[in-house]
């Protein structure tokens, strides 16, 4: 193992770990702003006065999408993504290593770069970018008292970036195992943490 390459799986690995960390306090507030939204929405209710707003409401859904834009990574990492097979589980190690390595070579690395370069053009557009080059105004929410669309549209974008970062990190672990520069601990932690593996 090059010493430059094992600084970057070890970095990557502690933002992924990080980011999964992110995803769970986020999910927490989630439920508490969605619980005090339904509670003030039926409290105005019944006094008659409104006591929620669309801001209330989008700052809800735009949290929930950054729990699954943070999870990206760290779901990669841990091979907890649901998969239903009937060969892969059934085959020796080597062997599974090689699939996710040309897998990830092939399909998921490309679809990544290639996803960050759909997206970007439409995430300059939402911050302003006219078609002539000039900027004018930051895209909004349509609903009165609504939040601003680009900042969570360039998620997406953080989102590609992370997980193809982490996808990196997976090339390196799989490419020393089929190498016999590391052991299969390596991959050990992906075993043990796919609570959602379907065999």
């Amino acid at each position: 193992m090059s010493t430059l390459s094992e600084k970057y799986v070890n970095a990557i690995d502690g933002l992924t770990e990080w980011l999964g960390w992110l995803s769970q306090m986020l999910t927490v507030v989630v439920v508490v702003i969605g619980f005090m939204n339904v509670v003030l929405r039926y409290t105005g209710f019944m006094i008659g006065v409104r006591l929620t707003s669309n801001m209330i409401i989008e700052l809800q859904w735009y949290l929930y999408s950054l729990v699954f834009i943070f999870s990206f990574p760290y779901i990669l990492k841990h091979d907890i993504n649901v998969r239903v097979d009937f060969l892969y589980g059934q085959w020796e190690k080597r062997r599974q290593v090689w699939i996710d390595f040309v897998g990830n070579f092939f399909f998921l690395i490309p679809f990544l770069i290639l996803g960050s370069y759909i997206a970007w053009p439409a995430i300059l557009q939402s911050w302003g970018l006219r078609p002539d080059g000039s900027w004018g105004a930051m895209e909004w929410s349509p609903d009165p008292s609504g939040l601003p669309r680009a900042p969570i549209k360039s998620m997406i974008i953080f989102g590609f970036f992370t997980l193809l970062l982490q996808s990196f990190a997976e090339q390196i672990k799989y490419w020393w195992y089929l190498r016999g520069k590391a052991s299969e601990e390596i991959l050990e932690e992906k075993e043990h943490d796919a609570p959602l593996r379907i065999e």
